[in-house]
């Protein structure tokens, strides 16, 4: 904990194999807390036979908690139980259809 950067109040990692996650607390300049949660995965290359971490992070707000924890608690329970979840746990504020949702998108 002695390492944290200055903006970061709290950091937990969970090693799962080649993963490991690292969930950070970090403060705005503000003083609002976030998440963020960080993939990283070692590989190899091949082509100058070293080894090197592939991250991945995700930032998450305060105002998002309970619609990202809702939706995850929904697919988790489908992934354990097959019960489909609701739609409403994925609907978009003031947007009804997902029908225009395009993950291409996010490659942008």
């Amino acid at each position: 904990m002695e390492n944290l950067e200055k903006n970061e109040v709290l950091s937990r990692a969970v090693r799962a194999g080649k993963r490991t996650y690292f969930f950070d607390v970090k403060t705005t300049k503000s003083d609002e807390k976030y998440l963020t949660i960080t993939e990283s995965k070692r590989k190899f290359n091949a082509d100058n036979g070293t080894f090197f971490y592939e991250k991945h992070k995700l930032f998450l707000y305060k105002e998002d908690f309970d619609k990202f924890r809702n939706a995850l608690h929904g697919v988790l329970e489908f992934i354990e139980t097959g019960k489909i979840p609701e739609d409403y746990l994925f609907e978009q504020e003031g947007d009804k259809d997902k029908s225009d949702l395009d993950f291409e998108d996010l490659n942008s």
